[in-house]
């Protein structure tokens, strides 16, 4: 069994393997959120509650999958569960039917694909472009892509579909699909690019209600697909569940106590936990929307182990679908979900109201063992467990984008990051005496859009410097991997805007505030954050650095091992001034000037529940909407601020209030029905909740720390800075132009720009260039003669470039 699981540690993250001939097969990375309907998958969910670890065990089930491959998901299910001390929680998953849980863990979405193992299906190699498929994307918040037949017989006018042909991959839109739809439709197209792809495929979108405005997308879809036929029916609605059926709940003991299963009424909502007896196993039925079973600590080995099957023999003999969603719960380690459908939960040992809890069951004694990175380089199987190439122990060149040039960084200055730069990072490691790559591509914030797409084109040819043998990892300034950190030995720091480029005009602020988050060299990184009060939040540490000195301030929720990281992140933020003194500060023995400091002592994220080791009933976050008649509440599990949409009302619940808050779009009938919409939700909870629960309105950018202290990493500047889909869609930029040239075309759209000699476009400031001309699209107006002779090709030719190649061109010409 330790070597079947031998990928498991103590690290939070995921592990996915599908059942391949019987055996578990661990899945690469790159491919997360892929699943074949002929397979079967086992995921592992790892997260760190402070001190404790809790599990997820899903199991998730092709409906193509035969009968064997599904039995043989549930053995290892079990083995799993026994592997990690019988306290993970357990989830029985059905394609198409998959709980809010799982799809949490797919940012980007989830793709069906045909076929399975038996047809000899393999997870996708990265740059495989011998592909032709067509992806039926749906949902909103947590989408789900389907392979279906490659015709417009597929089609419909409610939903996104992306036709992906390998090296370009084509979005198309329904004319009712809605923006949310839109933009997870193009996220999505960019996850295959970056991940399956290596960064090397175009997208390219058209829009459903304007196709004549892509005419050369437009034809590559008839060349492959056929002729589009002039209608196409209407979507069909998303499956929603109505929020009363979900308050309907019925608890049921199970025993098998003269060998044979009997299930007893016992009990319907409100429920008490007083009813869960140690020494048994029960159902609970939510309304047959899902089902529940929970396993007692003194109920023998063969009924726990039995569990799942007696759910599904509940399913059956209740004539539910056998699609029907199971968890399984253990003793002592319940999720909060079922937690939450008890009028009040308390843990053994834990104080009245809030406080300490106890630890989630025992933990299998291998996992215990403290992860060595040292041991990376001679066991590279304990590299492939940890998804880390080695400890970041190998060599570091970092290159900064300046005048769409790289720029070496002086070795003084690595792991100092500032949001208007860009960086290229590559990592060179050695396996058995052979250099290997990683190519980190890091994109501040702040910087501008020539800079984001100069930072591609240096990749490409840094790239193939290197023979194309690189990984390229895109890294989004505050979404960092643990890798990445690693490399700088937990002296990696992020400054919000400004650059490191010398001679930079900007002075240093007199008064600088970061965030310090993580525990050891491996996974700790310091945040600028704005230099207010409003910024500090009780769970992590901070470094308020003045022209005087540096103050550490622990807030109560940090543990020992983040205070000694932040110790060791002060001596490198504070690098470069003169040194001043050192002052650690607790949460609450704040001196004067520390308030004077931050302009002022002001309310910050220190709400009495953030300040507990373990929260009671975890936090959760809910769209609602009753648009049908019906009142819906659908979950957004393991959520950010990125799931707060504009043109949504959310529902953040932390039990003791509810907060909503209201997108800038939301429609007028949602933000006058908000109130309700929350009253409702109390009154259709499946626990009698207490009606008076305070309900806090939010506007869209104007949240307390009360509510953003719940979101990790929240960021102020997102609604101001954050990329809407028309925007996205106009990054895409040269993406845009056709793969498929008609000459009647290309000579329509020269219409529009008008010609001008070389002499007044090459090397030109933009207030140097006559009137109109576009400082991005300066070739557009040279003649055609003019630009053969420019560039050695026709426009045609230019036009069917890959974007970096036609930037890397315009530049050496002058014309960038």
């Amino acid at each position: 069994m330790e070597y079947t699981f031998r990928a498991v540690t103590r690290n939070p993250g995921i592990i996915i393997w599908r059942v391949e001939k019987m055996e578990l097969v661990q899945v690469p990375e790159k491919s997360f959120g892929n699943f074949f309907e002929g397979d079967c998958y086992l995921l592992l969910f790892t997260q760190k509650l402070n001190s404790s670890l809790s599990y997820n065990i899903h199991f998730w089930i092709g409906s193509e999958s035969t009968q064997d491959e599904q039995g043989a998901a549930a053995v290892y299910t079990i083995q799993l569960d026994d592997f990690l001390g019988s306290s993970p929680v357990q989830y029985r998953e059905v394609q198409h039917h998959e709980s809010d849980m799982f799809k949490g863990y797919f940012k980007n979405g989830i793709i069906y694909k045909k076929g399975g193992v038996a047809s000899g299906m393999r997870h996708t190699e990265t740059n495989a472009y011998d592909i032709e498929r067509l992806l039926h994307v749906k949902g909103k918040k947590r989408i789900i892509a389907k392979e279906v037949e490659m015709s417009w017989n597929s089609f419909n006018t409610g939903d996104v579909f992306l036709l992906d042909l390998g090296k370009t991959i084509i979005q198309w839109n329904g004319p009712k699909s809605n923006k949310q739809e839109r933009l997870k439709g193009m996220l999505l197209a960019k996850d295959i690019r970056d991940r399956e792809r290596g960064g090397r495929a175009e997208i390219r979108v058209i829009e459903g209600d304007a196709e004549s405005s892509s005419p050369q997308n437009m034809e590559v879809m008839k060349n492959i697909l056929g002729e589009r036929p002039s209608n196409l029916p209407d979507g069909t609605p998303d499956e929603t569940v109505d929020q009363e059926a979900k308050g309907k709940l019925t608890l049921y003991c199970v025993s098998d106590a003269d060998g044979q299963m009997k299930v007893a009424e016992i009990a319907s909502n409100p429920l008490v936990q007083d009813l869960l007896s140690h020494d048994d196993c029960f159902i609970l039925d939510q309304g047959g929307s899902k089902i529940f079973v929970w396993k007692g600590k003194k109920a023998n080995k063969a009924e726990r182990q039995a569990a799942m099957s007696r759910a599904l023999d509940f399913i059956k003999a209740k004539n539910y679908p056998m699609t029907t969603n199971v968890e399984s719960v253990n003793d002592g380690a319940e999720s909060a979900l079922f937690k939450q459908l008890f009028q009040k939960w308390t843990v053994k040992d834990q104080t009245q109201g809030l406080g300490k809890v106890n630890t989630r069951g025992k933990i299998a004694h291998i996992t215990q063992e403290k992860f060595d990175a040292s041991l990376m380089h001679s066991m590279p199987d304990v590299a492939a467990q940890e998804r880390m190439v080695d400890n970041g122990g190998g060599q570091v060149e970092v290159w900064r984008v300046e005048d769409l040039e790289l720029a070496p960084v002086d070795p003084k200055g690595y792991g100092y990051f500032y949001g208007g730069d860009c960086y290229l990072i590559l990592y060179t490691y050695l396996v058995n005496n052979k250099k290997c790559y990683l190519l980190y591509i890091w994109q501040g914030r702040h910087a501008t859009q020539d800079e984001l797409a100069a930072s591609a084109f240096q990749a490409v040819n840094l790239d193939q410097k290197y023979n194309d043998e690189p990984v390229q990892v895109r890294v989004t300034m505050g979404k960092e991997p643990r890798h990445f950190m690693a490399m700088f030995k937990g002296k990696m720091v992020i400054f919000d805007g400004g650059t490191s480029r010398s001679g930079s005009s900007d002075p240093e602020p007199p008064v600088r505030l970061f965030q310090v988050r993580g525990s050891d060299q491996s996974n700790t990184k310091t945040i600028e954050v704005p230099a207010l009060a409003t910024s500090l939040n009780s769970n992590d540490v901070f470094l308020l650095k003045s022209q005087t000195g540096i103050y550490l301030w622990c807030g109560k929720g940090s543990s020992g091992d983040e205070r000694a990281m932040a110790k060791e992140v002060s001596s490198v933020v504070g690098l470069g001034s003169e040194k001043g003194f050192e002052e650690i500060v607790a949460e609450g023995q704040e001196p004067v000037e520390f308030w004077e400091l931050l302009g002022g002592k002001a309310p910050y994220a220190n709400d009495k529940r953030l300040q507990q080791v373990v929260l009671d009933h975890e936090p959760r976050l809910f769209e609602c909407s009753n648009k049908t008649g019906r009142f819906i509440v659908n979950e957004v599990a393991q959520f950010t601020q990125d799931d707060l949409s504009e043109d949504d009302v959310m529902l953040l619940d932390t039990w003791d209030q509810l907060f909503l808050w209201i997108g800038k779009e939301a429609n007028e009938v949602e933000r006058k029905e908000a109130v309700v919409t929350s009253q409702e939700y109390l009154r259709t909870h499946p626990v009698d909740r207490d009606q008076d629960t305070p309900i806090i309105l939010i506007k869209q950018g104007f949240e307390p720390p009360t509510f953003t202290g719940w979101f990790a990493a929240w960021d102020p500047s997102k609604w101001s800075g954050g990329k809407s889909y028309e925007e996205l869609k106009k990054d895409l930029g040269e993406d845009l132009t056709p793969i498929v040239l008609q000459p009647e075309e290309s000579a329509e759209t020269e219409k529009s720009f008008q010609n001008f000699p070389p002499d007044m476009l090459v090397n030109k400031q933009p207030d140097e260039l006559p009137e109109g001309v576009d400082p991005s699209e300066k070739e557009k107006h040279l003649s055609d003669a003019d630009f053969a002779s420019l560039f050695g090709m026709s426009k045609d030719d230019f036009a069917s470039l890959p974007q970096w190649k036609q930037l890397k061109l315009k530049k050496e010409k002058g014309l960038f």
